[in-house]
């Protein structure tokens, strides 16, 4: 696993000694031209004050100072070639008439000479090229020092300020950490810098989210815990009531209330699990092209034996095909609980209209029927789980509408509740382009 620290460390470090190598070199480089230049001035100087201050004619020094033979040579020679004088006889420098400064080759290696004119004679000063370089080297590299330590300090700098700037991430890290289930509080993002307030930002929305779902989760239970009690009581009564028969006519009649009991218990529990399975903010379904017309056909030839025993005629205005992007059972499941709806209240020999339709960009299902429709003090309460509205005499979950609000909300689209020209409900449902890119009649 990366860390953060450790990679921008080494990163600022890397970029430091860089910086650092690349001055050092600039330095190193500068420090010897001006320690070349420094030691050509001191050859100058000496030859100068030999000119100008005179000078005795001691005897070869044959036994000098090693230390000085070693640095500097004076050579003093007349016009015509005679050695006057030699600081040191074992560093014989070539008496070739030079002025000013000139490499020279010798048995002893490589020499900088500095010749000047003096009346009859030529004053020679030479010096040993590679004792300059060492020497200008050296210098060099002691002007290195500072920057050497300075890197060694950056680093520990670098690190400390990195540790430093990342306290905020692991302090929130640490507050996460502290959570729990039940701890869906939003995470301090004050005092947070601006690079990692997104991130607080998005972990604050999560937890709102995860806080909103948990109560619809813990509502969704309680309620579904309350509807099932009483389908579960009934089925209880009715199988004693079974059992208290006494001949086969109440015992035919208590199996047959057997039978519609369990079909609404079993009802209610495939309503739960739809609404279950289609809440928007839990759903995380694959949207595909579907075509929208052909799932209405089918719940339309699956529900019209039902609506035949009540002599209920269904119509079908629908383009042959009608592309919507969206999830393929949930757009089922949507349009069989509004037609389902429209058949449960539509009273025998009514009718219900079903219609599709495409214009602008946008997706449209309509469902009317001649039932006595929803009170429009109701309809703000119709979409709610198990609510069922005043007066109302069909059994049913008080599902149907939840779900058809869910898959709505899944699809980001809009449902709409009116008064059909049937006298009955309508319900209109209309789908945003962007959810419905694909869509041709």
């Amino acid at each position: 696993m990366k860390s953060i620290r450790a990679t921008l460390s080494a990163s600022l470090l890397a970029a430091a000694l860089l910086t650092a190598l690349v001055l050092g070199a600039v330095t190193y480089r500068f420090t010897l031209r001006e320690n070349e230049a420094l030691f050509d001035d001191q050859l100058r100087q000496i030859a100068l004050s030999l000119r100008d201050h005179g000078f005795t004619l001691p005897s070869p020094a044959a036994g000098a100072n090693e230390d000085e033979s070693s640095q500097v040579v004076v050579q003093i020679w007349t016009l015509s070639g005679a050695i006057v004088y030699l600081s040191d006889a074992r560093n014989p420098v070539p008496n070739r008439a030079v002025a000013g400064f000139a490499d020279m080759v010798t048995d002893q290696g490589k020499w900088r000479v500095f010749g000047l004119p003096a009346g009859d004679r030529i004053i020679q000063v030479a010096q040993p090229l590679d004792l300059r370089r060492d020497l200008a080297a050296a210098a060099a590299l002691r002007s290195l020092l500072p920057l050497l330590a300075f890197a060694f300090l950056m680093a520990l700098l670098i690190w400390w300020l990195v540790a430093r700037s990342l306290l905020p991430l692991r302090r929130l890290a640490e507050e996460v950490s502290r959570r729990d289930a039940k701890s869906l509080d939003k995470v301090t993002a004050q005092h947070l810098p601006a690079e990692i307030e997104p991130l607080a930002g998005a972990l604050n929305a999560m937890l709102e989210r995860l806080r909103r779902a948990f109560a619809r989760q813990r509502a969704f239970v309680a309620d579904a815990a309350h509807e099932l009690r009483s389908p579960l009581a009934a089925l209880k009564i009715q199988l004693q009531l079974l059992e208290r028969a006494r001949d086969d006519a109440a015992r035919a009649e208590a199996r047959a209330r057997l039978a519609e009991g369990m079909d609404r218990a079993a009802h209610l529990v495939d309503q739960l699990l739809a609404a279950a399975r289609t809440d928007p903010d839990d759903a995380a379904s694959a949207f595909e092209e579907t075509d929208l017309a052909e799932a209405v056909r089918e719940v339309i030839a699956a529900l019209h034996v039902v609506a035949e025993q009540k002599g209920i005629e269904i119509a079908l205005e629908a383009p042959e095909r009608l592309q919507l992007a969206g999830d393929p059972q949930a757009l089922t499941m949507l349009a069989r609980n509004l037609i389902d709806n429209a058949i449960r209240y539509t009273p025998a020999g009514g009718q219900v209209m079903v219609r599709l339709s495409s214009a602008q960009g946008h997706v449209e299902l309509v469902v009317e029927d001649s039932g006595p429709g929803i009170p429009e003090a109701d309809r703000p309460r119709a979409f709610d789980r198990f609510y069922r509205g005043t007066g109302e005499t069909q059994g049913g979950s008080g599902l149907g509408l939840a779900i058809v609000k869910n898959v709505v909300d899944m699809h980001r689209a809009a449902i709409k509740l009116g008064v059909s020209t049937m006298g009955g409900l309508k319900v209109e449902v209309t789908f945003p382009q962007d959810a419905a890119p694909g869509f041709s009649a």
